[in-house]
């Protein structure tokens, strides 16, 4: 896919670019910053893009077309011509002796992509401490924890330490922790909950709006000033058919409008990257939250 190519939905990416664009220029921003895109290595992502098409645990059965299905350089240029200023490498192990190696391709990634926010990830394993501590002290400004996937328990007394050591560095965690699009043994409020009152200082992340338990996650940025939530895929056509926001918890969102990141899942979305901005914008929160979400929170969060 590149400049003037067919996506999967018919539109090009140069006539998507335009509309990308247009959104964030009418509401005076310099450009979007994005806390939740996938880089990863190409034979972990092709494996990643293999579970979407085979309608398994990761898309609960339902079927979930990539938008964005190219090589890295291309997906690099497709987010840098939407005008996305800034992007994560949200990238997360499924077993154990798999985070270091992750981590290690993320530093060269990042090095060679400098609108790349540098990110990496951790596992309940012996020795996350230390390669989380090297990963801190390397430069790495985001981390991602995928509780579904690597189907352990975050309040694991292994991942302890490491959750004191992320507090303490004030290094924010994107944790997808909500039961969408399937629920695992230890998705959920609760067990998040756990670690945040040892932690409550820690910055977590919460993807997708915590979808589906969305106003138990809102119930959790209220109690705890450093939470925030990604709107990775929230609101859009295709969650609202599995996973409807609740309208009653729009007020909600709107009072915590300083602590709601733009996310997106690119390239792993069954839609163009321009349907997250439109629904955004339906939602009816006002200009000011918009430009809060798509940018000035990121902005404040990363030091922009």
């Amino acid at each position: 896919m590149s400049d003037g190519a067919t996506g999967t939905h018919g539109t090009s990416t140069a006539e998507e670019a335009v509309e990308v664009r247009r959104f964030w220029q009418r509401l005076g921003l310099p450009g979007l910053i994005d806390v939740h895109t996938h880089f990863m290595p190409e034979r972990v992502l092709h494996k990643v893009w293999g579970y979407f098409d085979s309608l398994g645990p990761l898309t609960g059965g339902i079927e979930w077309p990539i938008t964005y299905r190219a090589e890295e350089a291309e997906r690099v240029a497709v987010i840098r011509d939407l005008g996305v200023r800034a992007f994560t490498s949200m990238l997360y192990p499924h077993k154990a002796d798999m985070a270091e190696w992750l981590n290690a391709w993320a530093v060269d990634f990042a090095r060679r992509t400098p609108d790349c926010l540098h990110t990496s990830t951790f596992f309940p394993e012996p020795g996350v401490e230390s390669y989380v501590r090297e990963a801190v002290e390397a430069g790495t400004r985001v981390f991602k924890a995928h509780v579904q996937v690597g189907a352990y328990d975050p309040a694991d007394e292994a991942l302890d330490a490491t959750w004191g050591l992320l507090a303490e560095a004030a290094t924010p965690v994107v944790i997808h922790c909500g039961s969408g699009p399937m629920p695992g043994k230890y998705t959920g409020p609760e067990p998040v909950s756990r670690v945040l009152a040892r932690h409550p200082r820690l910055r977590l992340i919460v993807a997708h709006m915590g979808l589906p338990e969305y106003e138990d996650f809102l119930d959790l940025a209220e109690r705890y000033e450093e939470v925030r939530l990604d709107t990775t895929m929230a609101f859009t056509d295709f969650s609202e058919r599995m996973a409807p926001f609740p309208r009653r918890a729009l007020p909600r969102l709107a009072d915590l409008g300083d602590r709601i990141l733009l996310g997106s899942d690119f390239p792993n979305i069954p839609y163009p990257y321009v349907h997250q901005l439109a629904a955004l914008e339906r939602l009816e929160l006002g200009d000011a939250w918009l430009r809060g979400v798509c940018h000035d929170n990121g902005a404040r969060l990363f030091g922009l």
